[in-house]
């Protein structure tokens, strides 16, 4: 690979890493093509870019950015999961699919919002709710009062309703 072809390379990737919410340094072992595959249609179908990198070239690309903080995990081979929309959603694929290939692929440790954090946290992430859960659990919390209150001022009236029913009821049987 020529000079201008690697600084291509390192442009393209520090772009995504500018742009990236969650970044995971992904350390494997020898994984064989059907686990590489299934690795990256999961990824692709969690809107996760999956790249093999030359960690030179990834420390280059890192230069300026977040991942910066990864630099002591681009040793060996190493491979980076890039997540731009939700660092949950991100963290939650990636760790579902490393759990099931443990004993080849592993992360080594992750920029998630701009702080790194290690393996055990990018698991504590993926355990966490997403945004739409989130925000899913923030609107019922601000529903409740609302419908409490509803149905507090309703009551009054409901009562007066069941106590004029039951004087009709109590009148029929009567006559």
């Amino acid at each position: 690979m020529n000079k201008s072809e690697k600084a291509t390379q390192i442009d393209a990737l520090h772009e995504k890493l500018s742009k990236a919410v969650f970044v995971a340094a992904i350390g494997y072992g020898k994984v064989d093509a059907e686990t590489a595959i299934s690795l990256r249609a999961a990824m692709r179908k969690a809107k996760i870019d999956y790249k093999v990198v030359k960690n030179t070239l990834a420390l280059r690309a890192a230069k300026g950015t977040a991942v910066e903080k990864l630099e002591k995990h681009f040793a060996g081979p190493v491979a980076v999961a890039i997540g731009y929309d939700d660092m949950i959603v991100s963290a939650k694929a990636v760790t579902e699919f490393l759990k099931t290939k443990a004993d080849v692929l592993q992360i080594k440790g992750a920029v998630a919002g701009g702080d790194a954090i290690d393996a055990k946290g990018v698991e504590m992430l993926a355990k966490m709710p997403g945004l739409k859960e989130t925000q899913a659990m923030l609107l019922a919390l601000i529903n409740t009062p609302a419908t409490n209150l509803v149905r507090l001022l309703n009551e009054p009236g409901a009562q007066v309703a069941r106590v004029v029913q039951a004087n009709v009821d109590k009148g029929q049987k009567a006559a």
